[in-house]
């Protein structure tokens, strides 16, 4: 059986101790994270915050005791799902555009997801090969990448020149 990726919702602020242990279980994951400044009286620290706050991606075969294996991971709360008792996969190609978005290092914004504006690929530049949703903010072209059991989006500047229709 191949392996599909989930949503794995997990209790506050344990979204990357629920990740390592996802992963010393043989596991694979993907948290996508922002680095963020913050201050302190003292001193100033770069943190690494979610992305989504109280979810963690899962790869996993899907299987009734892999997801036991996830759900009984210390921190981890339920498998997302459209369907009470059947975990909803994540589509792939949604997960390959937000580890694209991440591996380029440009800075990410977290939208509510949208329906509107045409769906598209970047074609070249730091993004090539990410689809998503072409929308405008404040007259900058951003590509939006939607995780949709997430309901939420996350969005990047791009050149509109950069994208084809998908």
């Amino acid at each position: 059986m191949d392996q599909n990726w989930f949503a794995l919702s997990v209790k506050s602020r344990h979204e990357f101790m629920v990740s390592s242990d996802l992963h010393r279980k043989g596991i694979d994951t993907f948290l996508p994270s922002v680095s963020k400044v913050r201050q302190w009286k003292d001193r100033k620290k770069r943190v690494d915050f979610p992305l989504f706050p109280g979810y963690v991606f899962v790869s996993v075969v899907p299987d009734p005791e892999e997801f036991v294996r996830v759900v009984t991971t210390r921190g981890s709360v339920r498998l997302l799902s459209l369907e009470p008792g059947h975990p909803t996969p994540v589509a792939a190609e949604e997960i390959n555009a937000l580890k694209i978005i991440m591996k380029s290092g440009e800075a990410v914004d977290v939208f509510p997801d949208l329906k509107q504006g045409s769906r598209v690929r970047v074609r070249n530049g730091v993004f090539q090969g990410a689809e998503g949703v072409l929308a405008k903010k404040e007259g900058n072209y951003m590509l939006l990448v939607s995780i949709d059991i997430l309901g939420r989006s996350v969005g990047v500047r791009i050149v509109a020149d950069d994208v084809e229709a998908a």
